[in-house]
């Protein structure tokens, strides 16, 4: 009974852990790609597809694109501007990219369905330390928002919370 027991601990110990690998694995994958994009846009001679800093004409744009609606932050006295956006897919799931400017800095947000995604990211998930970035995630309403950019952690987090107040 013994060795029973034991294959049945080593059993289980080696799902979770797989489950658990195979979890990290997912979301290291997510947030590099994600810093891929935002790299790739910076990169990019044609950043935005459609370019305002005006939310209700970049709003609008991505009607009939993406399969979601999401609100875009009153930015009046904040010293964030929005430059535009453009359609974006994260593992062929199409999203919003928005990019905003701070300080000379460009921070993307992007903005996807939750259960379209390919890896379970809780809240607490940050970005891993081997990005270059500062990165906060969060999901709310269904949707899954990325804030990244070489900005500054608080900057970043300001930016995420116009972000949540607007979404609330």
């Amino acid at each position: 009974m013994d060795i029973a027991a034991a294959a049945v601990v080593v059993l289980v110990v080696g799902a979770l852990t797989s489950t658990y690998v195979g979890t990290r694995s997912g979301r290291d994958h997510v947030f590099s790609e994600i810093a891929d994009l935002h790299v790739a846009t910076l990169a990019s001679s044609s950043p935005v597809d459609v370019i305002s800093s005006d939310r209700h004409t970049v709003k609008p744009w991505f009607q009939g694109k993406i399969p979601f609606a999401f609100d875009l932050p009153e930015l009046p006295n904040s010293e964030f501007s929005l430059l535009g956006g453009r359609m974006t897919y994260l593992d062929q799931t199409p999203g919003a990219h928005l990019i905003y400017d701070v300080r000379k800095h460009h921070i993307s947000v992007f903005v996807f369905q939750e259960r379209s995604l390919p890896a379970s990211l809780d809240n607490n998930s940050l970005s891993p330390k081997k990005l270059s970035f500062n990165m906060e995630t969060w999901s709310q309403g269904g949707l899954r928002y990325f804030v990244i950019g070489d900005a500054s952690v608080a900057d970043i987090n300001s930016l995420a919370k116009l972000f949540k107040t607007s979404a609330s």
